[in-house]
């Protein structure tokens, strides 16, 4: 068996479409290390844990194991759907199993969730606080880390805020009680907020948003964690020459038209690849650490994420503590 790890629960954030998911994913398998055992978990419905490990869509609250990594640890999933964590809620606190259900017949439990969507992320997030205290508690399906697939970056703050939540709903209370804790541990060391983004100027700019917006609720961002970058071995300045026209090889037996037409896509590739550095700049002026995941050519599957899982563990030593 490993050394504990780092933090116990690893928040994954990130504006659409960054790959949020797929890193979230990677993570998991990159913790999953000798012995250690490991719970993802989505709350957007969306299915795309299950699908990147080509396994069914996860149901209900099964934990089925998604993979053995080459590490030696497991991964295991959950979905969690606030209209049954609503249902579990009620038959817990206010013994309401057969009504509970009831009421669910009748849709009270969805238009419950739909008008109170503070309820919604208490719910959700309730349940990753259970999973990460079950190791705390001794259970026999205890987790070493749990890993979160959040909502994008856009409403993370409102997400895991979830004191803000429940303002309007509960003073004190069963529900009250739930935030508080949940909040005490999203603001604690066991937790670490990662912030997903490519290196371009939109996601750029809500990665450094989100981290703004993180720091008056006390919950801490991790490492930012820059995805699809594009890898060259060339200095920025190397780079500003061929933007301007240069060639970094002398190739003499190039025909005119075929060294017009090299310039032209070098020039374009140097740019694009001296705007990732400067959005890269802007990630650092955030204070945290930062992780660079290259370009996948190729598209993603498991092998790639094998891939992405070992980059991450090289990159996080701390957190993986191999």
């Amino acid at each position: 068996m490993t050394g504990d790890p780092a933090h116990r629960l690893h928040v994954v954030s990130g504006k659409g479409g960054t790959g949020k998911t797929t890193i979230a994913a990677a993570l998991a398998c990159a913790l999953a290390t000798r012995g250690r055992r490991v719970l993802l978990c989505e709350v957007e419905g969306r299915h795309g844990i299950a699908e990147l490990f080509g396994r069914p869509a996860l149901q209900g609250a099964e934990e089925p194991r998604l993979v053995r990594t080459p590490a030696g640890g497991v991964v295991h999933g959950l979905a969690i759907d606030a209209e049954d964590a609503l249902l579990e809620y009620l038959a817990t606190f206010y013994r309401l199993g057969m009504a509970g259900r009831a009421l669910d017949r009748f849709g009270v439990i969805d238009f419950a969730t739909s008008i109170a969507p503070g309820l919604r992320d208490v719910l959700l997030t309730g349940k990753v606080y259970e999973a990460v205290r079950r190791r705390e508690k001794g259970r026999r399906d205890a987790y070493d880390v749990v890993v979160l697939d959040a909502p994008p970056t856009g409403r993370l703050t409102r997400f895991l805020n979830v004191h803000e939540a429940v303002s309007g709903l509960a003073r004190m209370g069963p529900i009250r009680k739930q935030a508080d804790s949940i909040m005490a541990m999203l603001r604690s060391e066991r937790t670490a907020v990662h912030l997903v983004t490519l290196l371009e100027d939109m996601p750029v700019t809500e990665t450094c948003e989100a981290a703004a917006e993180l720091g008056p609720t006390g919950i801490a961002v991790g490492t930012v964690i820059a995805n699809r970058v594009t890898p060259s071995p060339l200095s920025s300045e190397q780079l500003v020459r061929a933007r301007d026209g240069e060639l970094p090889l002398d190739l003499p037996m190039l025909s005119d038209a075929d060294r017009t037409a090299l310039v032209a896509e070098f020039g374009g590739e140097a740019s694009r690849i001296l705007a990732e550095r400067d959005c890269r700049a802007r990630l650092d002026g955030l204070g945290r650490p930062v992780a660079e995941l290259a370009r996948e050519p190729l598209g993603i599957d498991q092998t790639t994420i094998w891939s992405m899982a070992r980059s991450l563990a090289d990159q996080l030593p701390e957190e993986v503590a191999q």
